[in-house]
């Protein structure tokens, strides 16, 4: 087993969390049953305060990445997750997907496959 693969593993951990907490926090600012709910009515809800915990697991995890992979190839890494948010933005939010944000996805798919060759 390689001695980095671990730190692999935190990287994608940290994604993978960090996806959670986006997901999370979409469901907590647009999931308000009042019309008239507030800024601090919506950071109280569970799914933005889970979120936000989520977010501070990522970042530990990617401390933990960073300890062997190069920060110039782990922080391009981290733009899978923009796929992935875009992905579930359209299928689990109905966000809108033209032609060009396809193109977008493909070439960060491709960065992120170059980069994390390189290391």
């Amino acid at each position: 087993m390689s001695a980095a693969l671990p730190h692999w593993l935190a990287l994608a951990a940290a994604i993978g969390t960090s996806l959670v907490g986006q997901v999370l926090l979409k469901v907590g600012a647009s999931g308000s049953v009042r019309a008239s709910a507030g800024f601090l009515d919506q950071l109280l809800r569970w799914q933005t305060l889970v979120g936000l915990v989520c977010y501070g697991g990522a970042a530990l995890l990617y401390i933990v990445a960073l300890r062997r992979i190069p920060m110039s190839v782990a922080l391009p890494c981290t733009a899978a997750s923009y796929v992935a948010i875009a992905l579930i933005g359209h299928f689990g939010f109905a966000e809108p997907m033209d032609a060009r944000r396809v193109a977008a996805i493909a070439l960060i798919c491709l960065g992120v496959v170059l980069l994390a060759s390189s290391a």
